[in-house]
């Protein structure tokens, strides 16, 4: 699929909950969020469909986020559902890696690709701070499974905050090196005002919009072109692909701030 900039939209994010086992400053609310019914969240069976629908239009790449995607219920089940669909290349997963010591086997058999892992720090005290509450030592442990699942290549998301230092980069860099793993460093951003994004050391992430190749789909079903655009699409489920052609159609050339969903609702 081709945006109106001449984009080929081949990437699709699916989050499939929005409710999360951390409390990350950067992401959720320390009281949490007001958490989606049951009955407003896509079933497996439809996120399944949407994703053939969005294979056979050219997507070849699908991840699945959240909130945490490991706290949904037998998710390994939606990755062997997706896992096999004809065309798709890529099936990946984003997780804080809390659960993933007693999951990552299971993902693997299903046919999970490749997945990234969330840890800001090797400083347990400050992991524990940046997340309110989380536990390092669960992280290191879902790596080392994720390694010994054959879940490679890994990469380890760190979110470089204001107070992020050159060490605390070069730590994280270090254990990457030593276990294999590729770090991938993102700038905090405010999804309410993308022009005031500051860079601190070289990130990789937020991406240049000009090489944006990504549609993402809400828990609650909705297309979003844009991360930083309030343009979303109803997923019409009697006209998959005429969602998907409209929500393509709306991706701007740039976004500039989205207020009508947090990260923790879009999945990053």
């Amino acid at each position: 699929m081709l945006d109106r900039f001449d984009r080929e939209i081949n990437y699709l994010r699916i989050a499939v909950t929005d409710r999360c086992n951390l409390r990350c400053v950067y992401c959720m609310p320390e009281s949490g969020i007001i958490l989606k019914k049951r009955e407003d969240i896509l079933s497996y069976e439809q996120i399944e469909i949407i994703g053939q629908a969005a294979v056979a239009m050219g997507i070849t790449k699908i991840r699945l986020t959240g909130g945490e995607p490991l706290v949904r219920r037998a998710i390994e089940n939606l990755v062997g559902r997706l896992s096999r669909i004809r065309g798709l290349n890529e099936l990946g997963l984003t997780t804080n890696g809390t659960r993933l010591s007693e999951m990552a086997l299971k993902l693997k058999v299903n046919g999970l690709n490749r997945v990234n892992i969330s840890m800001d720090t090797m400083n347990p005290d400050r992991y524990r701070a940046i997340t309110r509450g989380g536990d390092l030592p669960k992280v290191l442990a879902g790596i080392d499974a994720a390694l010994d699942a054959g879940l490679t290549p890994i990469k380890v998301n760190m979110v470089i905050l204001e107070d992020t230092t050159e060490v605390e980069v070069e730590r994280v860099h270090e254990f990457c090196e030593q276990k294999g793993l590729q770090l991938q460093k993102i700038v905090r951003f405010s999804l309410g005002d993308r022009q005031n994004l500051k860079m601190r050391f070289h990130a990789e992430r937020p991406p240049r919009c000009s090489a944006c190749n990504k549609l993402r789909l809400t828990v609650d079903g909705f297309l979003k072109p844009c991360l930083f655009s309030e343009n979303e699409i109803k997923v019409d489920l009697d006209d998959i692909q005429g969602s998907l052609r409209a929500a393509v159609a709306l991706k701007p050339e740039s976004g500039s701030s989205c207020r009508n969903r947090s990260m923790c609702q879009i999945g990053g």
